[in-house]
C-alpha cells in the first residue's frame, strides 16, 4: 500500500510541476510552429503513458496485495492483454514518429527563392558566408583552408571572389526564407537558435542543411548544442533579424573574399576600439574571430587559460618549474606552439590555431596593450 500511494503522489506532483513550471520554450520567432506542435504531441502521448502505466501499477499493488487465506493464481500469459498492449503501443509509437517525419521532410526542403547562408563551426567560433553580388557560393576545397581562408574558397574561382565573409553577428532579412548550409572544420558542432526552433548537427566532412523564415525582428543568440571541447560553453554568436533595407545596408558593408586576402588596415572606428593602434585593433578583432576569448579573458576574470589583462611583463612559472618573463617572443611562441610549454596551474588543452605572421603580431600587440597600455607594441 505505501508503494501504491507513493506512485499516485509522484504522478500528481509531476502533472502539477509540468503545468506550473516556469521553464517553457522561448517565444517563437520563425515559421516553425509545427515544431512546437510536434513537441506538444510528444508530451501528450508520453504523458498519457506515464500516467496510465503508473496508475495501473498502483492499482495492481492495491488490488492484488497480500491477504491472509488468498493464493495468487499462476497465469504465465494472457493473449487478450498482450494483444491490447501490442495495439496500444504500436499506435502510440506511430503517433510519436509520424508528425516528426512529416515536419523533418519539410525542414530540409528549402524554398527555391531562399537566401543561402553557409555557417562554418570550429573550436570555438562561428564564421558565415553569403553569396554576394554573384548570387552564388563559390567553390571550396580543403586544400585551401588556412587562417585567412577558413572556408577553403578557391582563389581562382571567379564566382567566389565576391562572396561575403562574416566573422561577427549574422544579419538576416525579416520574413524572408533562409537556407542554412552547415560545415564543421574540426569536431562535431550543432547550430542552434532556440527562438527559431532551428538546429542541426555540423559533421566534419559533410554539408548538412535546413531552412527557416525569421518572423520577428530582434537579436537572437546562437548556441552550439554539441559538447565540442573545453571552450564549448563560450561558442556563441548572434543572429540579427531586421527589415530588408537595413539588411541590405549591412550586406554592402561586409568584406568580400578578395578583400580579405588583402593586408588588413584598421579604419578610424577600429583604431578607437583598439586603444588608438591599428595593430591592436586587428588583434582585438582576431581574439574574437579566432575564439581566443573562449579561454582567455581580457578583464582579469578567471578562465580556462590565463587572463590577458596584466599578463604582458609578468613573470610566469611554467609547469616544469622554470620562470619565464612574458614578452613579445614568449607570446608568439606560446600561440604558435601551445602544447610545448604550459603555465603552471593550467591544463595543456589549447588547440593549435593557424595564424599568419601579421595575425600573430596583431594578437601579441593586443595582449601587450592589456598589460602595459603605455608601452607601444612590437611592430
Amino acid at each position: 500500500m505505501p508503494m501504491a500511494v507513493a506512485l499516485i503522489v509522484i504522478v500528481v506532483a509531476s502533472l502539477v510541476f509540468h503545468v506550473a513550471s516556469p521553464w517553457w520554450t522561448t517565444p517563437l520567432a520563425s515559421n516553425w510552429q509545427t515544431m512546437d506542435d510536434t513537441l506538444a504531441i510528444t508530451l501528450l502521448i508520453t504523458g498519457i503513458f506515464f500516467v496510465g502505466i503508473n496508475l495501473f501499477v498502483a492499482y495492481a499493488l492495491w488490488r492484488y496485495r497480500h491477504r491472509e487465506g488468498r493464493r495468487a493464481a499462476y497465469e504465465p500469459d494472457n493473449k487478450k492483454v498482450e494483444r491490447r498492449l501490442l495495439v496500444g503501443t504500436t499506435l502510440g509509437i506511430m503517433a510519436l514518429l509520424a508528425p516528426g517525419l512529416f515536419v523533418y521532410a519539410e525542414y530540409v526542403r528549402a524554398p527555391a527563392d531562399a537566401l543561402v547562408v553557409e555557417v562554418l563551426g570550429k573550436q570555438w567560433e562561428w564564421h558565415f558566408r553569403l553569396p554576394g553580388a554573384s548570387g552564388k557560393l563559390g567553390m571550396t576545397n580543403v586544400n585551401f583552408v588556412n587562417a585567412s581562408n577558413p572556408f577553403g574558397l578557391d582563389p581562382k574561382d571567379p564566382v567566389g571572389q565576391n562572396n561575403l565573409l562574416v566573422a561577427g553577428d549574422l544579419h538576416l532579412p525579416l520574413n524572408k526564407p533562409v537556407k542554412v548550409l552547415l560545415r564543421s572544420q574540426d569536431v562535431l558542432h550543432d547550430f542552434y537558435v532556440p527562438q527559431f526552433r532551428a538546429r542541426m548537427n555540423m559533421v566534419p566532412g559533410m554539408v548538412t542543411s535546413f531552412w527557416f523564415t525569421p518572423t520577428r525582428a530582434g537579436r537572437y543568440e546562437i548556441l552550439c548544442a554539441q559538447l565540442c571541447g573545453v571552450g564549448h560553453y563560450n561558442m556563441r554568436g548572434y543572429v540579427v533579424v531586421e527589415d530588408e533595407a537595413t539588411f541590405l545596408k549591412w550586406l554592402e558593408a561586409q568584406p568580400t573574399f578578395t578583400a580579405t586576402l588583402e593586408k588588413p588596415r584598421a579604419g578610424p572606428a577600429a583604431v578607437a576600439s583598439g586603444r588608438g593602434n591599428p595593430l591592436q585593433a586587428q588583434g582585438q578583432a582576431l581574439a574574437q574571430a579566432k575564439g581566443c576569448i573562449a579561454c582567455h579573458s581580457a578583464d582579469g576574470k578567471p578562465g580556462v587559460g590565463p587572463t590577458w589583462k596584466g599578463l604582458y611583463g609578468k613573470t610566469e612559472t611554467m609547469a616544469d618549474g622554470t620562470s619565464v618573463r612574458v614578452d613579445d617572443a614568449f607570446l608568439k611562441n606560446e600561440i604558435r606552439n601551445p602544447q610545448a610549454r604550459v603555465v603552471k596551474g593550467f591544463a595543456s588543452i589549447m588547440p593549435k590555431i593557424e595564424l599568419t605572421d601579421d595575425e600573430l603580431a596583431a594578437l601579441s600587440a593586443y595582449i601587450q596593450s592589456l598589460g602595459n597600455p603605455g608601452q607601444p607594441p612590437a611592430q
